[in-house]
């Protein structure tokens, strides 16, 4: 039997589509003993909690699944934050900074004053700010505050290419690097089907270069495309998230594409932004450094700039208010 300080707890903020599709694919691969669900509607959290659990004799999972309140993040291991206003329709990500700057800051700062000293996973748009506004108000160590990054954004390019070059999915080694957004890119150079260059494929089999920025277009719209037609993205982002968590109670030393604090290895320092990193018990082991060719590395500049100038010019103030 476990001991009780080798529960491996979870508290979900935020009860919405994101964090109840994450809570229900935990509910059925499991991996976890206890879910407490938080939210300022305490009644939803509280009917979430009820409608999960009474789907538990059908559930190969032994989830303990409850709502709470702040309190409950003192002794969890890891707080998940789906929190914060959602992406309308024609709304850019970047254009929801300023409203949830605040609502990440005013989050942090409850789960904080609990004593908390885990993992914080922040899925909240625009990702890579909002978990910079954690990391700063937090002050918890750069690799134990993670963003979901481009972690979707990648599992949206392994599904594109594999339906297009008819090759599973779990062979095709692609990453959507940089801004979760509309700064993001497709490191070609370092893209691979099974141990085969993806490049080398290509030219193989008289493939035309253009198709694979039109896959890359599609998976830059995909979120937009979604929104456009049933007014958020949930499912997708849902699964990342348990992905993620897997990774860190596993201690898989998993390679993800998550927001990630940069120190130099891509050339930026002061941000996070989406990378390939290791993942771990730890939270973030190690960044994993890529070679880019000059093209992609301008890319990734660019990318950084526009996360900067916003650190810079609206980020630093609400931190410090």
């Amino acid at each position: 039997m476990k001991k009780e300080d080798d529960l491996r707890k979870v508290v979900l903020i935020g009860t919405g589509l994101v964090g109840m599709s994450m809570a229900y694919s935990m509910l059925n691969t499991g991996g976890i003993d206890e879910l407490v669900l938080v939210d300022l509607d305490e009644e939803k959290a509280l009917g979430e909690a009820m409608d999960m659990s009474h789907g538990l004799p059908y559930s190969k999972s032994s989830l303990k699944v409850k709502a709470g309140n702040y309190d409950e993040c003192k002794d969890a291991d890891i707080v998940v934050i789906t929190a914060g206003a959602a992406q309308k329709p024609g709304q850019t990500r970047l254009e929801l900074v300023t409203i949830n700057a605040k609502i990440m800051k005013s989050i942090t700062q409850s789960i904080m004053a609990t004593g908390f000293d885990g993992i914080i996973i922040v899925a909240s748009n625009p990702v890579d700010l909002m978990s910079y506004v954690v990391q700063r108000v937090s002050k918890l160590p750069t690799n134990r505050v993670i963003g979901t990054g481009t972690i979707l954004d990648t599992a949206r390019l392994k599904f594109l290419l594999g339906e297009y070059l008819n090759v599973s999915s779990t062979n095709i080694h692609a990453y959507i690097l940089g801004e979760h957004g509309d700064s993001s890119f497709v490191p070609w150079m370092n893209a691979y089907i099974g141990c085969k260059s993806m490049m080398e494929y290509i030219v193989e089999m008289n493939i035309d270069m253009n198709e694979m920025h039109k896959i890359y277009k599609e998976v830059q719209q995909a979120a937009y495309e979604i929104i456009k037609r049933k007014n958020a993205t949930y499912y997708g982002i849902g699964l990342s998230l348990n992905r993620m968590i897997s990774a860190i109670f596993g201690d898989e030393n998993a390679v993800l594409t998550v927001s990630a604090y940069q120190q130099g290895e891509f050339k930026q320092e002061g941000l996070y932004i989406g990378v390939p990193a290791i993942i771990n018990r730890h939270g973030i082991s190690k960044i994993m450094p890529l070679y880019l060719n000059n093209v992609d590395q301008r890319k990734f500049d660019k990318s950084c700039k526009t996360l900067k100038e916003i650190i810079n010019n609206e980020l630093k103030t609400i931190i410090n208010d």
